[in-house]
This record gives structure tokens, C-alpha cells and sequence, in this order.
């Protein structure tokens, strides 16, 4: 963490602040929408609750989405040492072991957390989704809420699957089921609508390690799951719409932009290899098109596909789009507008976007500059690059520590990075990334190969293989 510029410890006035406030949140002077059936759905854990859902079917069979975010901004004030310090690390940092908050606990697990039968305030982000799965911005505005149901990615994917007896442990709120039904209706016409526009279909199995006291017992894997796809479907219509609601009303906002490939040459060469021809241009409907058919043809072989596909779009980036201008889109996704609004408890991007909605709501002016705003934008693009690298050292050092054993072992392995500053790559057995520091000449993004386990350095991070 220090080594990437992060600051771990809360300084003594964060502290000072966070035990001066008081026992419950200030009450949202706005309309009350407590009374409905809202609901949030996380990981098991999860104790930073950044938003609930609501929807309703519309007699001409438009689905009306509510998604209430939690109003960080109400308690953490612009410039008070809370917010500067969340500013100054600009993300929570999740290592695989101990996670690092943005927010100290008080704040984003209970103040500012949505958490269940608690009255919050939030900010309110309203669409409708027509048949086709297009999305229309109707309002953005706060509210008063109560989360009446936490519930929990595999327990609710287990249940819309037919693989479990009911949604919750203990007793359902009325009406539950039902609204749960209807949320993955819409997240199916959401879904459905990306993909016909082009939205890139990429692996969907992350690994994260297993530590008991100091030993790596295993990696347990997280795959995507119906229960997933609400929630994702829902935070990306609420991020376009955010962004377009600024747009439509002339206000700044923080766009978040993937460009078009850094290795386009490179994709086109992995589609080439499996015989199919994509354009000379970048063409995300293409590459959705080519991603599906080996998805459907090769599954197996999909992950080290998708894998080499994603190492070749490169990272997303945040920029301010001022009013009356445009900015690329978000490549992956396949939208024009794209924002990060949805955890403003974890991403300070996220923080500064609600701040700009406030006060576009309430007809003032940003709370920054357009010179501030973009040194934030780059800033908060740094600090999310920071925390990949501090991300992808603790795996590497929780397979580092796995693998010690097995030095000698000739492994399968899919090559992800190969430049001037050395050529990596990882197995396919194990989710472990290291250096080929031997017989890595002619190695490239997405090549598969056979690699000896040669040292490993958990202290450093290191894994170096050679090719076999």
C-alpha cells in the first residue's frame, strides 16, 4: 500500500471526526419512499451496502426501475478530513487478505450503509426499459429509504434457478419473490440489449485466495450467476443514465471511457488463429460477435480467450466531459455514455459524481472547477490503476506461497503480457501470473504454452517460469 502512494492508517482528525457524529444519520428533507419494497443484493460479507433496487411493470409493459444510492456525501462533507483523506486514496483497496476502506468503518458499514430495516438517505436514480431493453432516463432526485430485504448473490441465484427453497433465510417480505422475478426480467432485456449493440461477452470466473492464519489454503472461485446479473445489468443503466441526465441538463460530468484497443493487431491475429476475420478497425459489435461463436464452439478454452482478449483492450479511464462536447464511449460495453455513480462508499469517482447530481438537482453550480474536476478525473485514474497493482501483487504472493512446493512442475499456461519490459503469463491449472525469464522469445498476448515452475519469491511477489 505505501509502496503505490496509498495512506493505510486513518490520520488522527478522520478519527476525531468519525467519533464526533452522531449516532444516527441527519433525516432527508425529501420525499419518503420507505414504504416500498426495496432490496439489495451483495456478497455474503458485505457490510458497505451502496444500493438497493425497487421496479414495477408498467401496463404497456415497460418496467420502471428505482435504484437508491446511498448518500454518502450527506454525511462525509467536501473537504472535511474524512473526505480529504478518502480523496487522497481515491478507492477502497481489497487485497485477498485484510481490506483497506476508503471511509472508516463507521461511515461506510453503518452511517452511510444501506443496511437492512435502517432509514437512509439516498439519491435516487429512476429509468424505464422498454421491450427492447432500451433505457430512458426519467429522474434523478433523494429520497428517504429503508432496505427491507439484504440479501445475497448465491443464495438469490440459487433461488431464481430453481435451486433453493427460498431467496433469504427466515421469513421473505410479502412480495419479494415477485419483485425479484421482475428485476431479472429486466436485467434480461438489459442484457439482451448490450449484447445486440455489441457488448463484449468476457470470462465471468474471478479468483480470490483463501487465507487461514498465515497459509494459502486454496483460491475460491466466483462466477457469474443470475443474482450477478441483476445487479450488474442495474448499475450499468443507472451509470448511463446519470450520465445522461447531466448531459441533457448541460452540467460536467465524470465520464468513464475505455478507448478502442491498444492491441487491436493483437486481437486480430487471436481471431484469425481460430478462423475467423474481423475487421481492420476496432469493432466491438465484431469482437462480440467472434467472442460469442468460441464461447458456443470452444467453452474450455473460452477463459484463456477472453483473458487474452481483455489484456488486449487495455484499462478504463476517468475524463470530465464538459457541456456540448463528446468523448468516446465506453469500448466494452459498447455505450456512449458511461459513468461510475453506484458505490460511492468505495470509489471517491463515484463521491464526485453524486456531488455533481446534487448540485444539478438543486440548480447550482459544480462544486469545482473544470481544472479541478479534470486533476480529480487523473487522479482517481491513478490511485484505481494503484490499486489493481497492490490487487494483483497479493495474488501473486498468495500464489507465490502455493506454489513454493511445486518448483520443478511443467505447467499449462496462457501468455498475457508481452512487451520491452518482459513477457508474463498464467497457468491454467492454478490462477497464478508470473515471469518467463527463459525461452520467452516469440511469445505473444494470448499464445498458449508450457511453462517450468523455476523460483518463487512470496515475499517479493515473484513467480518466474521457463518454457519448456
Amino acid at each position: 500500500m505505501l509502496r503505490e502512494g496509498f495512506k493505510p492508517d486513518f490520520p488522527a482528525a478522520v478519527i476525531e471526526q468519525v467519533k464526533a457524529l452522531p449516532a444516527t444519520p441527519p433525516a432527508p428533507a425529501c420525499r419518503d419512499l420507505r414504504s416500498l419494497l426495496w432490496s439489495s443484493i451483495d456478497n455474503t460479507e458485505s457490510r458497505d451496502l451502496d444500493q438497493v433496487e425497487w421496479a414495477e411493470k408498467r401496463p404497456n409493459g415497460d418496467i420502471r426501475v428505482l435504484v437508491g444510492i446511498a448518500d454518502v456525501d450527506a454525511t462525509v462533507k467536501l473537504g472535511s478530513p474524512a473526505d480529504l483523506h478518502a480523496a487522497d486514496n481515491g478507492t477502497s483497496v481489497y487485497t485477498g487478505g485484510p481490506v483497506f476502506p476508503m471511509l472508516p468503518e463507521r461511515l461506510s458499514t453503518d452511517l452511510t450503509s444501506l443496511g437492512q430495516d435502517e432509514d437512509r438517505g439516498a439519491l435516487i436514480m429512476e429509468y424505464i426499459i422498454d421491450a427492447s431493453g432500451a433505457v430512458r432516463c426519467a429522474d434523478v432526485g433523494t429520497a428517504a429509504l429503508r432496505n427491507r430485504a439484504r440479501l445475497n448473490y448465491d443464495q438469490v441465484a440459487a433461488w431464481l434457478d430453481g435451486q433453493a427453497a427460498a431467496p433469504c433465510d427466515g421469513t421473505a417480505p410479502p412480495g419479494l419473490g415477485e419483485q425479484l422475478r421482475l428485476q431479472q426480467e429486466a436485467s434480461l432485456r438489459l442484457k439482451q440489449f448490450r449484447k445486440d449493440h455489441g457488448a463484449l461477452t468476457l470470462g465471468d470466473v474471478e479468483y480470490v485466495p483463501v487465507v487461514a492464519g498465515d497459509q494459502v489454503q486454496r483460491f475460491a472461485m466466483t462466477r457469474q450467476n443470475s443474482a450477478r446479473d441483476i445487479i450488474e445489468s442495474f448499475m450499468i443503466a443507472a451509470n448511463v443514465a446519470m450520465a445522461q441526465f447531466l448531459r441533457a441538463r448541460n452540467s460536467p460530468c465524470l465520464r468513464r471511457v475505455v478507448r478502442t484497443p491498444k492491441r487491436w493487431d493483437r486481437i486480430l491475429e487471436l481471431a484469425k488463429d481460430a478462423g475467423f476475420s474481423l475487421p481492420a478497425e476496432p469493432d466491438a459489435k465484431a469482437l462480440s460477435e467472434f467472442l460469442d461463436q468460441r464461447r458456443a464452439a470452444d467453452p474450455d478454452r473460452f477463459p484463456e480467450l477472453s483473458l487474452a482478449v481483455l489484456k488486449s483492450l487495455g484499462p478504463g479511464v476517468y475524463v470530465v466531459e464538459r457541456p456540448g462536447t463528446e468523448h468516446e464511449g465506453h469500448f466494452g460495453l459498447a455505450l456512449e455514455d458511461y459513468s461510475h455513480a453506484t458505490a460511492p462508499n468505495r470509489r471517491y469517482a463515484d463521491l464526485v459524481m453524486q456531488r455533481l447530481l446534487k448540485a444539478s438537482i438543486d440548480n447550482a453550480p459544480p462544486p469545482w472547477s473544470e481544472a479541478a474536476l479534470s486533476g480529480l478525473a487523473d487522479h482517481c485514474t491513478d490511485r484505481e490503476s494503484a490499486a489493481r497493482k497492490v490487487e494483483r501483487f497479493m495474488k501473486k504472493v498468495a500464489a507465490a506461497a502455493m506454489l513454493a512446493p511445486q518448483i520443478g512442475h511443467v505447467f499449462d499456461a496462457l501468455v498475457t503480457g508481452a512487451s520491452p519490459k518482459g513477457t508474463y503469463a498464467r497457468l491454467l491449472s492454478v490462477p497464478a501470473e508470473g515471469r518467463v525469464v527463459r525461452g520467452e522469445r516469440g511469445l505473444d498476448v494470448g499464445d498458449r504454452t508450457r511453462l517450468r515452475l523455476v523460483s518463487v519469491s512470496p515475499e517479493h511477489g515473484f513467480i518466474d517460469f521457463e518454457r519448456v
